[in-house]
């Protein structure tokens, strides 16, 4: 657990600055590096699973998910914050379970990923809002019952996403959808969050900005 832990960390402390670097350069960048990421959840999806409609299925929603990525990212007036919102709430869902569930732990959430408890749960949406109100309040922003009420959505979809890749992985009989992040697993495992996130976001931002 102790080494899985540091190998966690090591990656994370090198892959954000590379996140970093992608997110703030152009779109050209940014969209040749969201094409490889494509390509490779793809792969692992197509290895992780054994059955062709199911394949099929799963490669049309990750289709529909990067494009919606793309869209948020280069179509919308405040792209940018759009984009980074989404990012964040995930990012911090993320976190925000491994940390409370880690330090806290308690009963279980769901038998098909064991280690999801219910203060992990909390932990997400608690760290979700901390996070984004901060931002927010950096960038000047006003925080409204709306953008609380979204907050919640998209960590609860970003979780239900995690929980969903968890249940393949079961029933395929595999701990990591890939081994190319230390620690992590596949990116796949990831963003399987934001995977399913940000299509919700997109069809929500088509209708309503903030």
């Amino acid at each position: 657990m102790k080494n899985e832990f540091i190998k966690r960390f090591l990656s994370s402390i090198f892959l954000i600055p590379i996140a970093y670097f992608v997110i703030i350069k152009g779109s050209y960048i940014f969209n040749i590096f969201l094409l490889i990421c494509f390509f490779i959840t793809s792969f692992e999806w197509f290895n992780m699973i054994k059955q062709k409609l199911i394949k099929f299925i799963g490669l049309s929603f990750l289709l529909f998910s990067f494009y919606s990525v793309y869209k948020i990212r280069n179509d919308f007036d405040h792209n940018f914050l759009y984009f980074l919102f989404v990012t964040i709430v995930c990012v911090s869902t993320d976190i925000g379970g491994y940390i409370f569930g880690k330090i806290i732990g308690g009963p279980k959430l769901t038998k098909i990923s064991p280690k999801k408890t219910y203060s992990g749960l909390i932990g997400s949406y608690l760290l979700s809002l901390i996070i984004i109100n901060m931002y927010f309040n950096y960038k000047e922003v006003e925080f409204t019952i709306e953008i609380l009420i979204f907050i919640l959505f998209i960590s609860s979809i970003s979780q239900a996403g995690d929980i969903v890749i968890s249940y393949f992985k079961r029933i395929s009989k595999i701990k990591d959808t890939g081994k190319i992040i230390p620690g992590h697993g596949g990116l796949l495992d990831r963003i399987d969050g934001m995977i399913f996130a940000f299509p919700f976001s997109y069809l929500i931002f088509l209708n309503w900005t903030f």
